[in-house]
């Protein structure tokens, strides 16, 4: 479910979206082939997210249109990639096998670009066999590892699984992913890290295709290599915190695109193996969007005022939307260690509880940051020997006096709720308090706050 705000941004921007589609191609104006692949993953991954169906027939007219080129661009290889995920993700949303038939076909093509130059990987040019990338050997990749979760009996040389696991050996073994856990954009005659930029979807569709490896394999060293290199992408590739490319504020018809894929791929990572960094990130980089817009319209700085609009741009900033739309609707945990305390303490770290609560002007203040305005549920997770109560605020203001936390015997651990609270996108504090004039009583362990969408 979506929630106030967040939908009537996001809505918005969605359908400015569709104003660059041209029904007649199948394509988004205003930017290139591999673009308008990318804009067909955002539109469905909204539609997945929302439950909104209008977008479906989007899906359904480009396949019918451009269908007779089975998507495989003459020149550029990692384009045929990004159209295998979208047609993937065209299946998810809709279960039709059309979706699916495309991507393997699409796949088989790919494979055309693998030889042991460099001791593998694929090339990037179709009509040259010049230069190795990141991108088109982390597409093969990622494409592979996604067919093979939805290819029943899948197993063997020749394989989706045999090739994402070829795929992902020939990365690591390549040297493309430097000291700093960043992927440069390719090799040299050499066969060597040619040092180029870090583009950013260089680093989001690796970390995408070690997700999903991991969903089939289990292989938890392929989850830790995703989480360094989504680690460093964000202290090194987003200034105080808002990510940018490198290019900008010229990026071109390519570089105004990459950002988007990142976030679309931190999201996943997130949904497998969340972090707290990386829901406060998505929100952060959500909200700033949403602030420098020239609403319908999204720019290419994240952090400035919108400049000029075209598809990529658009599609792009809708990523990033997505993904906090997929954290807005899923729970987040807030613990008692993170969270700001007066005159309190936590007993046994690395567990992390408040204890020892029983006078006044002892509180804890939880920060919660939304990307959508809404009615949310807290359930708050505590332990106490007798009934206690206290009062609890929401930014500043009272909205349980007197909230009971009844006994839970022995000090077993036990949730309370408040249902239907009214939050705020951005930031918002949640503050539980002792205040004896107001009725709080007995002594309370508390462990941590969960926020759930309604």
């Amino acid at each position: 479910m979506v929630l106030g705000s967040c939908h009537s941004g996001i809505a918005a921007g969605m359908v400015a979206l569709q104003l660059f589609y041209n029904s007649s191609t199948g394509l988004w104006k205003t930017t290139n082939w591999w673009n308008s692949a990318n804009a067909l993953q955002t539109t469905a991954e909204y539609s997945r997210l929302t439950g909104d169906s209008t977008y479906r027939k989007t899906l359904s007219n480009t396949f019918e249109k451009q269908k007779h080129k089975k998507f495989l661009d003459p020149w550029y290889r990692d384009d045929d990639g990004w159209w295998a995920l979208a047609w993937i993700k065209a299946y998810d949303l809709t279960g039709e096998t059309r979706y699916l038939d495309m991507a393997k076909t699409i796949f088989k093509d790919m494979q055309k670009g693998w030889d042991a130059q460099c001791g593998g990987g694929l090339w990037w040019l179709k009509k040259q066999r010049n230069y190795k990338n990141a991108i088109t050997t982390s597409l093969f990749l990622s494409v592979a590892a996604k067919l093979h979760l939805r290819t029943p009996n899948d197993k063997g040389t020749g394989s989706y699984l045999n090739w994402s696991k070829r795929s992902w050996a020939w990365i690591k073994k390549s040297g493309m992913i430097n000291s700093k856990q960043l992927v440069n954009d390719g090799l040299n005659s050499r066969c060597r890290n040619n040092g180029e930029p870090t583009w950013t979807y260089n680093q989001g569709v690796l970390i995408g295709g070690l997700v999903d490896l991991h969903k089939s394999t289990h292989d938890p060293s392929l989850l830790r290599q995703a989480h360094a290199i989504a680690d460093a992408s964000m202290r090194s590739l987003a200034p105080n915190g808002i990510l940018r490319e490198v290019c900008e504020p010229d990026c071109g018809e390519d570089g105004e695109q990459f950002k988007g894929i990142f976030m679309r791929n931190l999201s996943a990572l997130h949904q497998v193996s969340p972090r707290d960094s990386y829901r406060k990130f998505i929100v952060k980089n959500a909200m700033s969007i949403l602030k420098n817009a020239r609403r319908p319209h999204f720019g290419l700085s994240w952090s400035k005022p919108s400049d000029r609009a075209n598809a990529a741009r658009q599609s792009s900033a809708l990523d990033a939307l997505n993904a906090a739309i997929a954290i807005t609707s899923q729970n987040q945990m807030y613990q008692a260690e993170s969270a700001s305390l007066n005159k309190l303490s936590i007993l046994q770290k690395g567990k992390g509880y408040v204890t020892d609560w029983t006078r006044d002007g002892q509180w804890i203040t939880f920060n919660v940051d939304l990307t959508c305005s809404g009615a949310y549920d807290l359930a708050f997770r505590y332990a106490s020997e007798k009934d206690a109560s206290r009062t609890v605020y929401i930014n500043g203001k009272s909205i349980a006096e007197n909230h009971r936390f009844s006994s839970t015997g022995d000090w077993k651990w036990r949730q309370t709720h408040l249902s239907k609270v009214r939050l705020n996108a951005g930031r918002n504090t949640v503050s539980v308090i002792f205040n004896r004039s107001k009725g709080s009583r007995n002594e309370l362990r508390f462990d941590e706050l969960a926020v759930k969408p309604r």
